[in-house]
C-alpha cells in the first residue's frame, strides 16, 4: 500500500507515521490490487483529527475520526474503514455483479487553472475519468464518499451519462442523459 501523508496545523511524529502504515497497512489484505492511503492530520480546537481515504480500482473508503488522542483518532478512522470494506464489498458482490471491486479504472484529477469571472467565481475543479455501473454501484460509492451526488456511465442506458442525487425528503434521485435524435 502506497502512503502520503498530509498534517495541517501540526507535526507528526516518525512513530506515528509508523503507527498509522502498521494499523492502514492491514486493510490491504481485502484488496487485490495496490491500493493508495491519503492520511491527514490536523489540530481543531485542540482535539486531535485524522482523515484516511483509501483508493483501490476506482473505489474511495473515506473516515475522519476527532478525538483527545492522535492514535485513538487513528484507530477509530481504522475501524471505520474496515467496517465500511466489509459491508460494501459483500453487498457488491452479491448483488451486483461479480468482479465488480477488480475493475481498473484511474480517476485524474486536475487542478483548475484559477480564472476570475465576474458573476461565478469557480473556486474548484476537477477532471476525473467516467466509469461505467449501475445505478446501485453510484449510490454505494457516491456514500462511501458521503457526497450528495455522484456522477457516471449507467450500464443500464446503455453508457449514457447519468447522476444519482441524495434526496432533502429521503431516498436518491436518477438524473439520465437523454440519446440525440
Amino acid at each position: 500500500m502506497k502512503f502520503t501523508f498530509t498534517e495541517k496545523r501540526m507535526d507528526s511524529s516518525d512513530e506515528l507515521r509508523a503507527y498509522t502504515e502498521k494499523k492502514v497497512g492491514k486493510l490491504d489484505r481485502f484488496f487485490k490490487t495496490e491500493s493508495t492511503a491519503y492520511v491527514t492530520f490536523s489540530m481543531e480546537r485542540g482535539r486531535f483529527l485524522a482523515e484516511i481515504t483509501i483508493s483501490n480500482n476506482g473505489l474511495f473508503y473515506r473516515a475522519s475520526e476527532l478525538t483527545n488522542d492522535m492514535y485513538a483518532s487513528v484507530d477509530s478512522s481504522v475501524a471505520a474503514i474496515e467496517r465500511q470494506i466489509r459491508k460494501n464489498k459483500t453487498r457488491l458482490e452479491k448483488r451486483l455483479r461479480e468482479g465488480a471491486l477488480e475493475r481498473e479504472v484511474k480517476p485524474s484529477y486536475m487542478p483548475a487553472e484559477e480564472d476570475e469571472a465576474e458573476e461565478f467565481n469557480i473556486v474548484r475543479s476537477k477532471r476525473f475519468s467516467i466509469k461505467p455501473m449501475s445505478p446501485e454501484e453510484a449510490i454505494l460509492q457516491m456514500n462511501l464518499l458521503e457526497h450528495e451526488f455522484f456522477v457516471f456511465r449507467n450500464d443500464e442506458e446503455d453508457g449514457a451519462i447519468s447522476v444519482v442525487y441524495r434526496r432533502k425528503n429521503g431516498g436518491y434521485g436518477l438524473i439520465c442523459d437523454e440519446p440525440a435524435n
